[in-house]
């Protein structure tokens, strides 16, 4: 699941958490979901209400009709992916292919046959032709993530297809031609790439055609209810459980905590938490970061449950942190993070049982 939930439905019955007088948070309240026609307006269409998040999404709605290439930029798990989709599923190519290539992932050579295919016999191993991701989107969408880690010696390449809409397979002197709408996301800031002789200035501007910025979820702060409801309501019912109440400490908490992980970030954290509820209560699980500010985001009586959680899984564990019957695995936590955690809430083991 994508980090701002694919496509998720208006989430209605918005609980201000921070006023509400009860002690718990009812997640029936947030259930109903409103049924948004495929043409209808993308606006709709994620989870969240803020001011900066609705006004990119109003950009994407509006370059999304075009062929004009897009850079989408944004910190890692603020769902760069979703509306490269987003940008795909509201234009005329909706229905033909969205190819999706991480420029991460991949050496150069191996990038450079994937993008635009290779001949039998390129090079050593290619024992068969191969299509490349241009050639399957031709009259689709291609997006290319993280394109800040493309190679220098494979940007030309790209900027040609770009600018002609045409290319050559590894190994061939036949040249192909394509209709693609290319759309890139990345997390780095390429201008000062360019500055450092790390990316083409020409591959620059011709990408950054029309440039969309994903804000952070720690200037959004106002939506997590929202998102945390959404998924606790999706991952309980994946895993067959009935989780419908949220304590507002436990809210407020969440609301605090800076998530530099984003929406990503999040998502894995309630993942965790719905895995650890039961009696229809969802139960707090350590947020995974361990900045400074993590532990002093938790309130008084959630810090008592963290360390009361940890006392339990140890004392369970005989104190041994590592290992697959640990008291870290048990916490779904890596043993060093546990350790930090530790070390934060001042939970100090007893000296003839330690086991690291």
């Amino acid at each position: 699941m994508c980090a701002l939930a694919n496509f998720v439905t208006h989430v209605d019955g918005y609980l201000d958490i921070t006023t509400r007088r009860n002690s718990l948070v009812r997640l029936d309240e947030a259930a109903a979901r409103k049924a948004v026609p495929a043409e209808s307006s993308f606006l709709q269409t994620i989870v969240g209400r803020n001011g900066g998040l609705r006004a990119t999404l109003a950009e994407v709605e509006a370059v999304a009709p075009t062929n004009a290439t897009v850079l989408i930029a944004g910190e890692t798990g603020t769902g760069k992916e979703v509306i490269a989709r987003a940008i795909h599923e509201l234009s005329p190519r909706r229905s033909r292919n969205l190819v999706k290539v991480n420029c991460a992932a991949m050496p150069a050579g191996l990038l450079e046959s994937e993008l635009f295919g290779h001949e039998r016999g390129a090079f050593t191993g290619a024992c068969t032709s191969h299509v490349g991701r241009f050639a399957l989107a031709d009259r689709g969408t291609l997006f290319l993530d993280e394109i800040g880690d493309m190679p220098l010696e494979l940007q030309p390449k790209l900027l040609r297809v770009l600018q002609e809409r045409e290319f050559e397979a590894v190994g061939s002197t036949r040249t192909t031609r394509v209709d693609v709408r290319v759309v890139v996301a990345t997390n780095r800031d390429l201008r000062q790439m360019v500055r450092d002789g790390e990316f083409r200035e020409d591959l620059y501007y011709r990408l950054n055609i029309f440039p969309i910025s994903l804000p952070p979820l720690r200037e959004r702060k106002s939506d997590i209810p929202e998102l945390v409801k959404y998924f606790v309501q999706e991952f309980a019912a994946s895993m067959d459980k009935t989780v419908d109440t949220i304590p507002e400490e436990t809210m407020r908490s969440l609301v605090r905590h800076p998530w530099p992980g984003n929406v990503r970030e999040l998502q894995n954290y309630v993942v965790r938490g719905v895995i650890l509820s039961g009696d229809g209560v969802f139960k707090p699980a350590l947020p995974e970061s361990c900045e400074p500010l993590t532990m002093e985001t938790l309130s008084p009586t959630l810090e008592d449950k963290v360390r009361h959680e940890i006392l339990a899984a140890c004392q369970h564990a005989n104190w041994r942190l590592g290992g697959p019957r640990g008291a870290a695995a048990r916490l779904g936590l890596k043993r060093t993070t546990l350790f930090y955690k530790m070390k934060r809430l001042g939970i100090v083991p007893p000296a003839d049982n330690w086991q690291d």
